[in-house]
Formats: structure tokens, C-alpha cells, sequence
């Protein structure tokens, strides 16, 4: 499998705890399409005309751009690659953008398939204090109106572990977006990332600090509340009913390849992966795609094989240890055989056959478990 990924970098405000690179301003607003479309064609043959089977418009907000540009975007897409027949069309949209004639639209004049609504939370205090621009009211709103046009294939956001997101308010999120019947649930721990705002704030004590506990406890209740509701957990922050999982992120998740379109963005072919720069200004100026690439490494084995761990442990299909032995070779296999035996002793992990997942109590310290199975700590 292979996809697109195309970065849009602009944001009416910068949510608190955003790392994302991202710009308020709309300077470049009517460059950025032009200059997009020409590193679509530019980059035409990076995935060695690979089939495309997802295309994925995130940010930034997507949802921001006109139906026109969405429309001018995917056109050169379909111009320039192989597109499958059955692809996956996300776009990633904030409540307050989503008015009903522009979802109308969406499903009536562009080929998206999938939409991914950032709700965060329904509740006003939480909104606020991750600084985000739409209130509940919209964010119940853009939900109706998206299930209204016929989007059926529709996934939603949810953070936990925010301050002032208690036990029993998690709880209703969860009622109120199991009670909507959408097929699939994106749900993320509120972290603190170094230099964003919300790092800032919490350090200047203008805002209160996430806690550890708390978040451990929403993230128990959101496993339970899942499983009650027979939704699969088939990423650590990834729930769906049968048949909906994001193929999109599947990709990344599986070591497929996929190219990245806009500024900051990411690629892969197998081999090499590679970012673009990260400046809008700088993006729209260029005119010889190699000069949109800002860094490029070659991945060793070592790194491979790391990333195979970091990406296939937190999903449900997880590690194969035969896969490990066939790719990367047997030093490997008998480093992960050594490594993973405690944390199957102590019921983090659980082996069935050759293939080696999480267990419930696992989940809790999946980063922590990938770690301690990396072949060289130096190679990340």
C-alpha cells in the first residue's frame, strides 16, 4: 500500500498544544495551492508509480482551504499518479469550519470519502483551555450536519487527561460519541510538548499541569468503554468498528510508503525518508522541487528495524517475529526473543504463535516496551 499525504499548514489560532508547524497568517494563502500543485507534479515518480490507495488532507486545517482548491488539488493528483479505484479520501476538518453548505459541497462536488472531525472535547472548559476555536454547540453540530450529507465514513477526536476534564465528563465524551454511531474513534493522552504554548503556560503556572494518574485513568475507561461498545483497538490511539480502520495511517503503521506534500511534511519510499522545509514563504518560492526537501536520511538496518518495533507493537496485528527474522536477519530475532521475555513475564505482552501484541496492561507502557527492544539506541 502507498499514500499521499498533503500538509496544510494554515490555522485561524494556534491550539495550545500544538507542535504541528502551522501559520495564523494568510499571506501566502493564494501561492501555497499553486506552489502545491507544482511539487505534485514535481514528485510525480518518488513512489516509483506505485497504486495510491489513500490520500490525506491534514494540517494545519484542511478545512480551510475552498472547494475549488480541494478540488484543483485532487485533479492533479488523479493527473499524476496511479490512483486506486477503491482509494481513501480523508479530510481532516475543525467543527467551526464546517458549516452545513460547505459539508454539503464537500460530498457533492469532491471525491472525499472521509472525514476527520477535530472535537477534542464537548465541553466549553476543556475547549478553552486547549485554546481551541469552535465551542461544544459546533462541535455537536458539524458531527449532525456530516452524518446529514452522508458521511458514513466518518472519524472524530477525542483528547483525554486534560486538567480540567474530570473522570465523569471523559465518561459523557465517550457517551456522546458512541451515541452518534460513527465507525471510528482517533483518541490521544494530552501531552506537554517542549516549547509549545501550552509548555509555556503551564511553567509560568497560568495554567494547571497535566497529571499522570489521571491520564492513565481516562485511558482505562476509554479501553473499557470501546470494548463495551465492541469497537476494536487496533492502534494505541486508534478504535474502529470492523471495516473502517484509517487505511491511511495504516500505511505508517505497516511500513508501507507514502509521499508528503507541503511544507514540514514527511516522505518514504522503503529506502530513505525525507521532510520538506518548514516555511511556507519558502515552500511557495521554490520552483525545482529538490529544493523543497530541507533533509534526507538513509534509513541503516538498525533504524528499520526500530521503526518495524516503534510502529507494529502499538497495532493489533503486531510483531511478527519471523517477519524480523526473514527482513532484518536472525541477530535480530534473537535480540527481540532475549529482550521481550520480561515484559511477557510480567503480562505486558502475550504470543500467539510467531506474532507478539499488547496486552490491556501492556498498553500502558507501550513506548516504554518498544524501547527496551531496539537494536541500537543510537540509530534513532
Amino acid at each position: 500500500m502507498a499514500g499521499i499525504y498533503i500538509h496544510i499548514p494554515f490555522c485561524k489560532q494556534k491550539c495550545h498544544y500544538c507542535n504541528f508547524y502551522s501559520v495564523v497568517s494568510l499571506k501566502h494563502r493564494n501561492d501555497f495551492s499553486e506552489a502545491l500543485i507544482r511539487e505534485i507534479i514535481s514528485r510525480k515518480n518518488y513512489l516509483s508509480a506505485e497504486e495510491i490507495n489513500t490520500i490525506y488532507f491534514g494540517g494545519g486545517t484542511p478545512s480551510m482551504l475552498s472547494i475549488q482548491e480541494i478540488s484543483n488539488i485532487i485533479d492533479a493528483i488523479y493527473e499524476y499518479y496511479n490512483i486506486s479505484a477503491n482509494v481513501e479520501i480523508t479530510l481532516e476538518a475543525n467543527p467551526d469550519d464546517l458549516s452545513k453548505n460547505l459539508i454539503f459541497d464537500i460530498k457533492e462536488y469532491t471525491p472525499i470519502n472521509r472525514l476527520s472531525i477535530g472535537i477534542q472535547s464537548f465541553y466549553d472548559d476543556d475547549l478553552q483551555y486547549l485554546n481551541r476555536v469552535h465551542d461544544s454547540s459546533q462541535a455537536h453540530k458539524s458531527i449532525e450536519i456530516a452524518l446529514e450529507a452522508g458521511f458514513n465514513n466518518l472519524t472524530v477526536d477525542l483528547i483525554y487527561g486534560i486538567p480540567t476534564l474530570t473522570d465523569e465528563k471523559w465518561k459523557n465524551n465517550l457517551k456522546m460519541f458512541f451515541n452518534y454511531d460513527i465507525p471510528h474513534l482517533s483518541s490521544y493522552s494530552l501531552t506537554v510538548e517542549k516549547n509549545t504554548a501550552l509548555d509555556v503556560l503551564i511553567k509560568k503556572q497560568k495554567l494547571a499541569n497535566i497529571s499522570e494518574d489521571q491520564s492513565i485513568g481516562h485511558f482505562k475507561t476509554l479501553l473499557e468503554e470501546s470494548e463495551k461498545n465492541k469497537f476494536i483497538h487496533y492502534e494505541i490511539s486508534n478504535f474502529a468498528i470492523e471495516g473502517y480502520y484509517s487505511k491511511h495511517n495504516s500505511i505508517y503503521w505497516l511500513g508501507g510508503h507514502y509521499l508528503g506534500l507541503g511544507p514540514s511534511a514527511h516522505s518514504y519510499n522503503g529506502i530513505s525518508r525525507q521532510w520538506n522545509i518548514m516555511s511556507i514563504s519558502k515552500y511557495c518560492d521554490v520552483q525545482n522541487h529538490e529544493s523543497i526537501v530541507h533533509e534526507k536520511e538513509v534509513l541503516t538496518n538498525d533504524q528499520m528495524y526500530n521503526e518495524y518495533i516503534l510502529t507494529s507493537l502499538r497495532t493489533s496485528w503486531g510483531c511478527d517475529i519471523e517477519h524480523i527474522n526473514n527482513v532484518f536477519g536472525n541477530k535480530y530475532k534473537s535480540h527481540f526473543k532475549k529482550n521481550i521475555a520480561e515484559a511477557i513475564k510480567d503480562n505486558k505482552v502475550k504470543a500467539v504463535g510467531n506474532v507478539y501484541t499488547l496486552t490491556s496492561k501492556g498498553k500502558l507502557f507501550a513506548d516504554g516496551i518498544s524501547s527496551s527492544l531496539f537494536y541500537d539506541l543510537l540509530a534513532l
